[in-house]
């Protein structure tokens, strides 16, 4: 076979490798990155002019393959840009250092790592638009959960005082009659339970009113702290608290802020192993202050991280909790024009993110 021959055989194993790289990347699946990129690799090796002496490494955020030992003494890379940011490599490596590249082939390896970036990018924003579906769902579902509860909570207020004020009034008429006197203590206690159930519903709903003022969120954690040693001590958990500044000023209404604290922080304790630390964690951004707290529990089902600041729904055992803590924290960020977030850590535990605008 003469040199042009040859060339142009090359120069058609190139182009065909292109051609199946293309279509893999056009038909692939979102959950099989391992598998896509193995097909490329495979695919890859075919336009080498030695693709029995080749070995391909492709390295991607999302996933990874490699065909064989890569040859660090002869080997050519691309590198794969997301976004126009690294992302990762390409590299081919010939076993052979006697063997040698061919010009075209840095070539190929270039317009495949371009391929590469493109597929990566593709899926990266259909990760962002699904979870921000999600989200968008999620928001949906509370708004209307909110709503329910509002009417609930507001349809229950009002038999509620009934029962109060009318047992209190039989309580005193019957204040001579021992027996009576106790069972309409038990509904009198009962009661006031049920209105304190409906007072965080409607914490939950947006419903209960804000006394706005300016805050030290510094301060407001130390206070906290201070009132919440002796858990900590009890459950022989740690508490790290990082925080550069002494003043996160924000607008807020300090009994229903200390609240947050106290809600996320008694929850971090419980799920914390003994000898484990609660870790909080507060900064401020342009306009807003960031307040997140982790513990070191076993963190969140998937199910748990879709309905964890539903009213009721609790991952405590029965009797443990009402279910009601977190949605009443969900309720009071709310109504403060905030965000909350929940996330599992890489390590152990789960994160719990407040974002609240300064002003």
């Amino acid at each position: 076979m003469n040199s042009t021959e040859a060339i142009l055989k090359e120069r058609i194993k190139e182009l065909t490798c292109l051609y199946d790289i293309s279509s893999i990347i056009v038909n692939a699946d979102v959950g099989q990155m391992q598998e896509t990129l193995k097909a490329i690799a495979l695919s890859l090796k075919k336009g080498f002019q030695f693709q029995n002496e080749t070995e391909i490494s492709i390295t991607t955020s999302l996933g990874s393959y490699r065909s064989g030992k890569i040859n660090q003494k002869l080997k050519l890379t691309s590198e794969i840009k997301v976004f126009n940011k690294p992302n990762g490599t390409v590299i081919a490596s010939l076993k052979n250092n006697k063997s040698s590249f061919l010009k075209e082939e840095k070539q190929l390896l270039d317009s495949v790592a371009l391929k590469v970036g493109n597929l990566v990018e593709r899926i990266e924003i259909q990760q962002s638009e699904n979870a921000l579906k999600r989200q968008m769902e999620h928001a949906d579902r509370l708004s209307i959960l909110g709503e329910i509860t509002a009417g609930i909570a507001h349809e229950l207020n009002t038999p509620l005082a009934n029962i109060l004020g009318f047992a209190e009034l039989l309580k005193d008429d019957l204040k001579e009659e021992a027996d009576k006197v106790s069972d309409l203590d038990k509904i009198i206690d009962n009661a006031i339970f049920s209105r304190e159930v409906v007072k965080k519903l409607m914490f939950f709903a947006c419903e209960m009113p804000n006394e706005m003022k300016q805050i030290n969120l510094v301060s407001s954690i130390k206070s906290a702290l201070t009132l919440l040693d002796a858990s900590f001590k009890k459950a022989k958990v740690k508490c790290v608290v990082n925080i550069e500044e002494d003043e996160l000023l924000l607008k807020a209404d300090t009994i229903q802020l200390t609240q947050i604290i106290f809600n996320l922080v008694i929850n971090a304790i419980y799920f914390s192993p003994k000898n484990g630390k609660v870790t909080i964690n507060a900064s401020e951004a342009k306009n807003h202050i960031i307040l997140e707290i982790s513990d070191e529990g076993s963190g969140l089902s998937n199910e748990a991280l879709e309905k964890v600041f539903q009213p009721f729904f609790s991952t405590k055992p029965t009797g443990e909790g009402s279910g009601l803590g977190l949605s009443v924290v969900h309720g009071i960020v709310a109504s403060h024009k905030g965000s909350i977030t929940v996330s599992n850590n890489k390590g152990a535990g789960a994160t719990f993110t407040v974002t609240l605008p300064k002003s």
